[in-house]
C-alpha cells in the first residue's frame, strides 16, 4: 500500500463524538507516552510533521483523526501510563482511550499497539494487550526504536517481549532507519476492504 493522502480532520475529546461512528475504517494507533506514536504515523505517511511531536511525554490529550487516501482514517490516541499530570486527567484520559477501543460500535479495522523496543513491554502494555485478546479485537503488535538496540542484543530483547506477552507476532521497527514500515503498511493494507 502506498499513502499518497494525508490530512488532519479533528480532534476528538468524547468518545460518543460521531466521527468515530460513520462506519469509515480506523487504523488506531495506541501505546504508552513518548513511545514514538506520532512519529510512527508520520513515517508511514512520509510526512514529517502531519502528527505533532513533542519531548515532553503526555502532550496528545484527545483522539486525533487524519483522513488517508480519502478511504480511512489513521487514529492516534493519547498515550498511557506515563504522562506527568494530575490523577483526575490520567482518569480522564484512560476514560477515553478505554471508551474508543472497547466501544462495540466503534469500527476498529486494526489496533497497532506499540511499545518500546528498549523498555519492552510494560505493565500497562500488557494490561491494554490482555484486554484486547480478551475482547477479541484485532490488532498489532510494533516494537519501535529497535535501532536503539545494540544489533549483538537486539534479538535476546525481542524474545524477552515476546515471552511477556505471549504468542503473538511482533514487528520490530524504526522510524529513523525506516525498519519494518513496508511490512506494517502491508499488514494495514490487508485489513481494510477492497
Amino acid at each position: 500500500m502506498k499513502i499518497n493522502n494525508a490530512e488532519f480532520v479533528k480532534g476528538v475529546v468524547d468518545y460518543q463524538d460521531p466521527i468515530l461512528h460513520d462506519r469509515v475504517g480506523q487504523i488506531a494507533f495506541i501505546g504508552r507516552s513518548n513511545v514514538g506514536k506520532s512519529s510512527l504515523i508520520n513515517n508511514l505517511t512520509n510526512r514529517k510533521s502531519l502528527v505533532r511531536t513533542s519531548g515532553q511525554p503526555g502532550k496528545t490529550r484527545e483522539i486525533n483523526f487524519y483522513k488517508i487516501n480519502n478511504k480511512f482514517y489513521f487514529v492516534d490516541l493519547p498515550g498511557y501510563g506515563y504522562a506527568k499530570t494530575d490523577k483526575e486527567t490520567k482518569e480522564n484520559l484512560q476514560n477515553i482511550i478505554f471508551g474508543y477501543l472497547f466501544d462495540e460500535d466503534i469500527d476498529h479495522t486494526l489496533i497497532v499497539v506499540i511499545i518500546d523496543a528498549n523498555v519492552g513491554a510494560t505493565s500497562f502494555d500488557i494490561d491494554v494487550i490482555d484486554n484486547l485478546r480478551l475482547h477479541e479485537k484485532n490488532f498489532v503488535i510494533v516494537a519501535n526504536k529497535i535501532d536503539k538496540i545494540n544489533k549483538t542484543k537486539r534479538a535476546g530483547q525481542m524474545h524477552t517481549i515476546r515471552e511477556n506477552i505471549g504468542d503473538l507476532r511482533v514487528l520490530e521497527y524504526s522510524t529513523t532507519k525506516n525498519i519494518g514500515k513496508e511490512n506494517l503498511l502491508a499488514i494495514i493494507d490487508e485489513c481494510l476492504p477492497a
